[in-house]
């Protein structure tokens, strides 16, 4: 399901940056790149920049949604809560204070590993 989400946002995304490019702005934009006068007959000389900017809204509103629901699904659950540093610390194994070595002629030797 949030793989689906991911690649809608990423398509959706797409398509906005296509049509911000394709905005007129001070110097023409790409609007007036692609096809001159075909664009203009389309979509008509002064509703094309309307008709750009309402897709552009609602291409916003989307990508924005859609960001807030992809992280709600694909944030953190509710079952793991604990750290992994906190469990690992938990199961490691406990060392005694001192350590038995054996020695050759069969007597014990104890080190004291509490240096202060």
């Amino acid at each position: 399901m949030v793989g689906f989400l991911i690649f809608l946002h990423t398509i959706i995304c797409l398509l906005l940056i296509v049509v911000i490019l394709m905005q007129a702005s001070q110097g023409g934009g790409l609007s007036g790149t692609f096809g001159g006068q075909a664009a203009s007959s389309v979509l008509g000389g002064q509703s094309a920049g309307n008709v750009l900017s309402r897709i552009t809204t609602w291409l916003a509103a989307l990508f924005i949604s859609l960001a807030i629901v992809i992280s709600f699904l694909s944030g953190p659950s509710e079952v793991n809560t604990g750290s992994l540093v906190k469990n690992a610390a938990a199961e490691r194994p406990i060392i005694q204070d001192q350590v038995i070595l054996p020695n050759t002629k069969d007597q014990e030797v104890k080190l004291d590993l509490d240096k202060k």
